[in-house]
């Protein structure tokens, strides 16, 4: 695991890793690498003995400022059809997925913007840290594609309220770490050098935790939070997105 990757710093501490994205330049877009050197972390970590615990935080001034929309013309360019924007769709929804489903506790640690992608990466971790100069948006609307990064909507409706939710999506209208306290998006906003602190704070009992009960306890936590959907529609979620930026991107 501990491999030299070009877009995430990794490091482990005993029975902690720490993921950051770091490509601070970019705010951090979630770029077809970033996913890919993150599906390796994850892909890795139920079979890593030892590690209970997660971190995953932003280098630079933002955890994320969203997709790398730079990266949509270079893909529809080589495949017109949007076969490689799936592909980018539904390697993002398995990146969501693992972090929800790994044995390990996942931890975000956000600051300065947290949009779009972003805040997808940011629910589907276990628990939410966040300094309280933090900013959100889902932005998708206002950019003409739909929300459907990663399987966003289903994790978003079910940890925030569909009603709050709507206004946010269809609005784009930017959101304080209040708020996202308030909607659950955030479960602790602090002052941002309090940020370490209160992750440790999470960490400490966690590390002593038994593998298998916190194994079981995740099984459920995520069992019983999708016992009511009859058919998952996120399968969708990349086809809806790329053939939204296809017609789009077509109608220049």
């Amino acid at each position: 695991m501990m491999h030299d990757f070009k877009s995430l710093l990794v490091r482990r501490e005993g029975a902690v890793l720490t993921v950051q994205l770091n490509r601070p330049e970019t705010g951090n877009a979630i770029s077809g690498e970033i996913l890919d050197e993150l599906l390796a972390v994850l892909g890795a970590l139920d079979d890593e003995s030892g590690i209970r615990v997660l971190v995953l935080s932003g280098a630079g001034a933002d955890f994320c400022l969203g997709g790398d929309r730079s990266e949509f013309p270079a893909l529809l360019a080589e495949e017109p059809g949007g076969v490689g924007l799936r592909a980018l769709g539904n390697k993002a929804r398995r990146v969501c997925e693992a972090l929800a489903s790994t044995d390990v506790v996942t931890i975000a640690r956000l600051h300065g913007g947290v949009v779009g992608a972003g805040v997808g990466l940011a629910v589907f971790c276990d628990l939410r840290a966040g300094a309280d100069t933090c900013r959100f948006r889902l932005p998708e609307l206002g950019l003409g594609v739909p929300p459907a990064w990663g399987g966003i909507m289903p994790r978003l409706l079910h940890e925030a309220g569909a009603s709050r939710i709507r206004e946010l999506i269809l609005t784009a209208d930017n959101f304080d770490a209040a708020t996202a306290q308030e909607l659950s998006i955030l479960h602790k906003a602090v002052p941002e050098e309090q940020l370490d602190s209160t992750v440790a704070r999470w960490i400490k009992p966690l590390v002593r935790r038994s593998p298998s009960a916190l194994r079981t306890a995740k099984l459920m936590l995520n069992a019983y939070a999708n016992a009511n959907r009859l058919a998952d529609a996120t399968l969708f979620d990349a086809e809806l997105l790329s053939s939204a930026l296809t017609v789009a991107t077509a109608g220049r």
